[in-house]
């Protein structure tokens, strides 16, 4: 199975380059993995292919304002540093360009002073290992000076930091948002419980190795990289309970369905557990826990279509982003959404 098997042409003019108002108002679009029939919907209307019974299992993270600029304080030149994984307490692991300016030693301070740092070391992939210095708690200074860190493909400024954020996200730590969750407001979550409908919550933290492409030809040649989620023993029980009870696990997003598959494939069923997990699913993946998805429409060649493919069938995925070409989805982390049943 070839990368290139994975592409698609999408138009520029299609890349969402800003949230659409209100959240649910997007676009969404049905497909049945079974038959591949294809509807058009609004994303509010999901709630009515939710049945009482089913469980909605959503990623409760929350994006840090990870992108911060330092200047160097041997020449003032101006770094951008984008905050990826933290290590302990206050060393983390970033991305720094240019890296040219961000040698072993070198000190930066962002702000007016809030913030200081210093590069530890530099990893085998380029990025840094970055110790900072501020007498606040660094999340707060974070949340002041930090902008979010949004995708390469989206150029438009955001206004409001809190449409990068999902209405339930809570545990800091992402990269980057889920952005499948975006599209629920807190009222459309209301009524999915009043329905009957469950909700459990897990943890995984996004990676910019999201938005990585695949440099390999062969899909099978490409490594992942590693995401740190958490299943609480509550949601654990509801998933089980669920399935015993002969209804859906429906995952909101492809890092939902990311974390209860890793679950699933470590322990042999669904359990408790944190750990870290690099799995990749490409077709060919038989898949454990997952019954339904709701995602959103992703990149060419990626590691994200793969996985829906592998849900869904490689020809009704490919035959499905054809028709949101014809039909003029949104595209990608502020685009349109899609119910995958």
């Amino acid at each position: 199975m070839k990368t290139s098997d994975f592409y698609y042409d999408l138009p520029e003019e299609l890349i969402a380059q800003t949230p659409i108002e209100p959240r649910n108002a997007s676009r969404l679009m049905l497909l049945n993995k079974n038959t591949g029939d294809v509807e058009h919907k609004i994303f509010k209307d999901l709630t009515e292919y939710l049945n009482p019974g089913d469980c909605l299992i959503l990623n409760d993270t929350r994006v840090i304002p990870a992108r911060i600029y330092g200047v160097k304080k041997e020449t003032g030149a101006v770094v951008e540093f984008l905050l990826l994984k933290q290590i302990e307490n206050l060393v983390w692991e970033c991305l720094c360009g240019p890296g040219k300016r961000a040698k072993i030693g070198t000190e930066f301070v962002f702000g007016d002073g809030q913030l200081e740092c210093v590069v530890k070391d530099i990893l085998e992939d380029g990025n840094r290992l970055i110790e900072f210095r501020c007498e606040n708690n660094i999340y707060a200074v974070l949340d002041e000076i930090g902008q979010m860190p949004l995708p390469p493909y989206i150029r438009e400024k955001l206004d409001d930091k809190e449409r990068y954020q999902t209405v339930y996200s809570e545990n800091l730590g992402s990269a980057a948002a889920p952005t499948a969750g975006l599209h629920f407001t807190t009222e459309m979550l209301k009524e999915i419980k009043a329905k009957g409908v469950n909700i459990g919550y897990v943890t995984l933290h996004v990676g910019l190795g999201t938005f990585r492409p695949v440099k390999v030809d062969d899909v099978t040649k490409h490594n992942m990289h590693k995401e740190h989620y958490i299943m609480p023993q509550e949601t654990a029980d509801l998933i089980n309970e669920t399935h015993k009870n002969g209804k859906r696990v429906i995952c909101v997003g492809t890092t939902s369905c990311r974390t209860v598959e890793s679950v699933a494939t470590k322990n042999g069923c669904i359990c408790a557990d944190e750990d870290d997990t690099s799995i990749f699913i490409y077709p060919g993946y038989e898949f454990k826990c997952m019954d339904a998805l709701v995602t959103n429409f992703h990149l060419p060649e990626s590691t994200l279509i793969m996985l829906i493919s592998a849900f869904a069938g490689y020809d009704n995925v490919m035959n499905a982003y054809h028709i949101a070409v014809e039909e003029r989805y949104r595209f990608f982390s502020f685009g349109d959404a899609m119910f995958i049943y």
